[in-house]
């Protein structure tokens, strides 16, 4: 098949402007990551390049200092994200359902106050959940913190399950109900199931967001030992100002690995699950 040169040449520029934007966005991680292995003295140049002159070691060496506790840290990060992330799918899995199957003003009012609650800043609600927690003595624990996150972040998993919901056509539940299948049995054996990818795409979300969340951390956590890792990293500025560079892009691209992981392993469920949010049965 012989292609014209207008459309060699579109298809040129297309992949041009592509790598482009690609570069644009990966250019902060570029950064951060050459900036993890540059010395001391080359963080200082008034012209740095992007490569380092003398690789080294040592900014992670001191990132992983007994002192610091990253690896502590990361571990507290990832036992909260981890619950939000399975709490939140468990509740918002059944929740998503009735909304989806659920017709009437009582469904519209839910969707509704779902995508109201977004529009809260979260400086707003931070002084009554603070006093909340308080009276249930639920301050400086991944308990309290691990309910704030899916409380938080249950309002979007919501509205992405149920969207996923309504892709599934209403015929495989009329079947399995004309069998005798109660709603439940529907829900983890049928519905469950075709709904693997969208569950994967929106328990990584809620993980993700806990991860990476630093404001409420901050504000609900005062002992050491519960810290979590954007808490810590915020530790490498000093009180002066004076900022730690190299340990803290060391510790940002260790912060930074399990969701380029993530996203890398699951990369194809991740796909199918926001497609199948948009494709009506």
């Amino acid at each position: 098949m012989i292609v014209s040169p207008r459309k060699r040449a579109t298809k040129t520029a297309q992949y041009a402007a592509l790598a482009a934007y690609m570069l644009f966005l990966s250019f902060p991680l570029l950064w951060m990551l050459s900036v993890a292995f540059k010395g001391p003295r080359e963080l200082v140049e008034l012209h740095p390049g992007i490569v380092p002159n003398s690789p080294t070691l040592d900014n992670f060496r001191e990132a992983f200092d007994d002192q610091n506790g990253l690896l502590h840290a990361a571990f507290n990060s990832f036992k909260v994200a981890s619950l939000t992330a399975i709490l939140t799918t468990v509740v918002g899995l059944p929740a998503a359902y009735v909304l989806a199957r659920q017709k009437g003003w009582i469904s519209r009012l839910g969707l509704g106050w779902i995508l109201l609650s977004q529009m809260f800043p979260l400086i707003l609600v931070i002084i009554p959940l603070f006093l909340l927690l308080r009276k249930y003595h639920l301050t400086d624990s991944h308990a309290g913190l691990v309910f704030v996150y899916m409380v938080w972040t249950l309002p979007f998993i919501l509205w992405m399950l149920q969207s996923y919901v309504r892709g599934i056509p209403r015929d495989l539940e009329e079947a399995a109900m004309v069998d005798g299948a109660s709603r439940l049995h529907v829900l983890r054996t049928v519905i469950a199931p075709l709904l693997a990818p969208g569950i994967v795409v929106t328990a990584l979300f809620a993980f993700i967001t806990a991860w990476n969340e630093f404001f409420l951390a901050l504000v609900l956590l005062q002992t050491p030992s519960l810290t979590t890792l954007p808490v810590l990293l915020a530790r490498f500025v000093g009180i002066e100002g004076i900022v730690r560079l190299g340990p803290l892009a060391a510790s940002a691209v260790l912060a930074t690995l399990p969701s380029l992981l993530l996203f890398t392993i699951i990369q194809r469920w991740l796909t199918r699950g926001l497609l199948s949010g948009a494709v009506k049965g």
